[in-house]
């Protein structure tokens, strides 16, 4: 048994891949699921879809790699995070579909608690703002507006979890509630002080505490897969949340280390060690990984819409039919235009917390095209990273100086990185493994089986594909940026 099946469930897909003895990538499958937008700012996912996905990715990733289950030694997990199921813990029936964490329909009562003054000790317990992209509220909602869940769960009844909780359970067949505390660290319930459920909390938002699954570190015994899924019972070893995955897949494992991924939105996340700094610039504190019962910490700023505004030309207003098509188009943007995206779709994460403007475009001409919206798509990545970095460095400072190491779907193209190297001022390196997320998964549960080595050898093997370095000169860098965020401000005074 020398394989590892990671299991990447993302926010628009679910991907299955195979890493080797040499975590390279044996085989992987991929498919695609269903957004349900039932009003604006809602966005939700069918959990049966998400389980029936990702159970078809795994079968068929073994497959492709022409292996047999007898060949995987473990699963590891990482998910799309903050994502909100509550399932009949008797059927394991949803009651409701997943509330996705771009879900913006409790920002009423978000800013009823900031009103009240509760934000100051969520944050201080939860490392957190009381905001809508985390799941608490969400699970909330639930437990108020479908008729008689909150009773239901008074008694008992129905459990909350996660989408790596979700998976667990029917990966399972319900013998493990449990989850990870990366993924707990993202609820707005978990005291990542001092590592359990706050009670607290869970009163302040009438949620009964026996719903709640278990927390582990992120490389530890999760359960066994059902005999029948595939043929053999199959240890589940690793779980992280997607962007601590990928935390971990890029060997960020000393202060001062830093990466961004870029899929559906965007992640940066600083690793602070063991201590949880506090930010007075409005990033989260929040846990990167857990080993042997000790949490790493680390900052991090979120961007809501980084990929997903490609995905916006692709399928929202049809201008190119391909992802990759909009490099081309870039390259081919009149120069002289500065069409601004400000891609506020579901709001603005960090730095700005606004959950109710809307995304916007600024300076647009009879000229304006495709060429010219697909480069302010991309731009608006790279303008959103900044803002994050230079949050990072008023906190830290000299964060926003070092090394941004980069993954995702989006660093495929070198014209957006290139773009982000120049408006940040600093060099961006792109490693020869982009599925660092589903790298970080199978790292936790390979080393856990004994397959992979420990964590000192795993970060002398993280390989650099290309570093790009900053070209830009610094009167058109602070021009950029100065319309950037005048654009910003003006979205959110609208």
């Amino acid at each position: 048994m020398t394989h590892i099946l990671a299991i990447d469930q993302g926010t628009t897909s679910s991907r299955a891949i195979v890493f080797d003895r040499d975590m390279r990538i044996s085989a992987s499958a991929q498919e695609e699921f269903t957004q349900h937008f039932p009003d604006s700012g809602w966005v939700e996912h069918d959990p049966e879809e998400i389980w029936a996905s990702t159970a078809g990715t795994c079968r068929a990733a073994i497959e492709k790699a022409g292996l047999s289950p007898a060949d995987i030694a473990a699963i590891g997990i990482t998910n799309q995070r903050e994502t909100t199921l509550v399932w009949d813990r008797a059927t394991g029936k949803p009651i409701y579909r997943a509330i996705v964490w771009q879900d913006r329909r409790t920002s009423a009562f978000c800013a009823e608690l900031r009103e009240a003054g509760h934000n100051k000790a969520i944050t201080a317990k939860t490392g957190l703002l009381a905001d809508p992209y985390f799941s608490g509220t969400k699970l909330k909602w639930i437990l108020d507006y479908v008729e008689g869940a909150r009773d239901r769960a008074r008694r008992g009844e129905l459990l909350f979890g996660t989408v790596d909780t979700w998976l667990i359970w029917k990966l399972t067949g319900g013998a493990a509630h449990v989850t990870d505390a990366t993924n707990a660290a993202r609820t707005m319930l978990y005291d990542i002080h001092n590592g359990r459920w706050s009670r607290t909390i869970c009163d302040l938002f009438d949620i009964p505490m026996d719903m709640l699954p278990e927390v582990k570190d992120c490389a530890a015994d999760f359960g066994v897969t059902r005999h029948d899924l595939f043929g053999r019972e199959i240890p589940i070893l690793g779980v992280a949340g997607d962007q601590q995955a990928a935390t971990v897949g890029q060997a960020c494992f000393e202060p001062g280390m830093l990466k961004s991924t870029y899929g559906t939105g965007c992640f940066a996340l600083l690793n602070t060690g063991d201590t949880p700094v506090t930010s007075n610039n409005r990033l989260l504190t929040t846990i990167a990984y857990q080993l042997d019962g000790k949490p790493t910490y680390a900052l991090e700023g979120s961007i809501f819409i980084a990929g997903a505004v490609v995905q916006w030309l692709r399928d929202g207003i049809k201008i190119i039919r391909e992802a990759k098509e909009t490099q081309p188009l870039a390259e081919s943007a009149d120069p002289h235009q500065e069409v601004i995206l400000v891609p506020a779709f579901v709001g603005l994460g960090a730095p700005y917390w606004n959950a109710d403007c809307r995304g916007a475009i600024y300076g647009l001409t009879r000229g304006s095209g495709p060429a010219e919206f697909a480069r302010a798509a991309l731009e608006s990545v790279g303008y959103q990273t900044r803002d994050l970095l230079e949050a990072m460095q008023a906190d830290m400072g000299g964060a926003g100086d070092a090394v941004l190491r980069v993954d995702g779907g989006m660093t495929a193209s070198d014209w957006a990185m290139q773009f982000l190297s120049d408006i940040i001022d600093a060099p961006v390196d792109r490693p020869e493994v982009l599925e660092t997320t589903a790298l970080g998964a199978a790292w936790l549960a390979g080393q856990r089986a004994g397959v992979y080595p420990g964590m000192e050898e795993f970060a002398k093997g993280w390989m650099l594909d290309r570093t790009f370095t900053p070209t830009m000169d610094d009167a058109t860098r602070n021009r950029k940026y100065a319309g950037w965020k005048r654009a910003v401000q003006a979205t959110l005074s609208v």
